[in-house]
């Protein structure tokens, strides 16, 4: 199962603890210590894809020697500014990484792998690109 704790810090400061005791920093952009949290949501989303995307390159003996994912999203305009459309897009580089290695990652990472994209499906219109160094 897996577990996290929030714990709020002063003002609108809090600390976000996951289950092996990694934390993070939140606040509101006023107070503009940590991350919003509602970019945090855009982060984990990047972050597990990441993962997905790495760990499925490798099993295929194709290395990185780079990967950045750049995210923007459209909210509603009123509460609770749910988010509608994310998009995701991914930088890599790597020796004889090719256009389809780079799809296939992507598509099994966003379609099958990972557990953040698959909770927002339904509920936001996931889309991505990429691009190859």
């Amino acid at each position: 199962m897996a577990q996290a704790t929030v714990r709020w810090i002063e003002g609108k400061r809090f600390i976000g603890i996951d289950s092996t005791n990694h934390s993070v920093v939140l606040s509101t952009p006023s107070d503009g210590v940590g991350m919003k949290p509602s970019e945090l949501l855009l982060v984990s989303l990047a972050g597990c894809t990441a993962v997905d995307v790495v760990d499925i390159l490798q099993k295929k003996r194709i290395p990185l020697t780079k990967l950045e994912i750049q995210t923007s999203a459209e909210q509603d305009p009123e509460p609770p500014w749910t988010f509608r459309k994310i998009h995701l897009k991914y930088i890599l580089q790597g020796d004889g990484l090719t256009e389809k290695d780079a799809e296939t990652a992507i598509r099994l990472s966003e379609e099958k792998y990972c557990s953040v994209a698959d909770t927002l499906s339904g509920k936001a219109e996931i889309t991505w690109d990429y691009q190859i160094l």
